[in-house]
């Protein structure tokens, strides 16, 4: 499995787990909970969700898959890495403390390894940031990070920092829709984040499954024993600074997502790919689900 790194160097995975949709129905939270401990017994060491997910029940769909997964000696804490996300109206300055004690708790956790602010609301930034930097400093969260932002908001999250205190902690990562047929934020937020040594975290990398049925993606993996999900993984998890968090609901898909995470694609295949799915060429607004 190829990695990339935070700024501060923290490893991880280029192929994680995207929990959206899961939560939602009682009736089926086991299975869910069957799952998920599944992926982390095959090799799944980072899993996103947020409270926004079923209304936390995602987020207690991967507590109870953690607990199992431990318990049964899968894996260990520490090799885990836990990502999960504060609603905007929740985002004040004790909003997102109070936020955060809750996530843990329907977690089970007693600490969040990656903590984001979910999208851009009524609240400040700096009051944001300044419970972000608060929880980092109490322990409650290892690192914290933005979704949903483009690069003007990365900017103006930047200019806070610059305000802020010294050495506190930055921004980790921003996690932002990103896909072969979402490239808009290759345009100028990506490389706005290459420069800071700054990973973007990609959902919907293969578009909630449509890229699956693209017969020019198929072609390319049927030589080598790949699907079409497959390749556009492969080639989103190549990205330098990119990693993907796509979701999986059978035993079959979550196999097929996490040996992605090891493809490499030629040259060839590259050009095929980038005349089917040009670059952009000019700034677009950023795609959010």
């Amino acid at each position: 499995m190829r990695h990339t790194t935070l700024p501060d160097g923290t490893p991880l995975p280029v192929m994680g787990l995207g929990t959206w949709r899961l939560g939602e129905d009682a009736g089926t939270r086991q299975d869910e909970v069957r799952t998920l401990h599944a992926a982390i017994a095959m090799g799944y060491r980072l899993i996103d969700t947020a409270e926004m997910y079923g209304e936390g029940g995602a987020e207690q769909v991967v507590g109870q898959a953690v607990a199992d997964a431990l318990r049964a000696g899968d894996v260990s804490r520490e090799a885990l890495y836990v990502v999960s996300k504060v609603y905007p109206h929740h985002a004040s300055r004790d909003g997102t403390v109070a936020a955060c004690e809750r996530s843990l708790g329907r977690l089970g956790l007693d600490h969040i390894d990656l903590y984001l602010l979910h999208w851009r609301g009524e609240h400040p930034l700096k009051d944001t940031v300044a419970a972000l930097q608060a929880l980092v400093q109490a322990g409650k969260i290892r690192h914290w990070g933005v979704s949903n932002f483009d690069v003007d908001d990365m900017k103006e999250l930047a200019a806070v920092l610059r305000h802020g205190e010294a050495g506190a902690p930055g921004c980790a990562t921003n996690q932002v829709y990103y896909s072969l047929s979402e490239r808009g934020p290759e345009f100028s937020l990506l490389p706005w984040m290459r420069e800071r040594q700054m990973p973007l975290m990609a959902y919907s990398p293969i578009d909630q499954g449509a890229l699956g049925a693209d017969e020019a993606l198929a072609a390319i993996g049927r030589p080598r024993g790949l699907t079409a999900a497959q390749v556009a993984l492969a080639w989103i998890s190549s990205q330098p600074g990119v990693l993907a968090i796509p979701k999986a609901g059978t035993l079959r898909h979550l196999q097929q997502n996490l040996a992605t995470g090891d493809v490499e694609l030629g040259a060839e295949e590259r050009q095929v790919i980038e005349a089917r799915f040009p670059r952009p060429r000019r700034k677009t607004p950023l795609a959010m689900i």
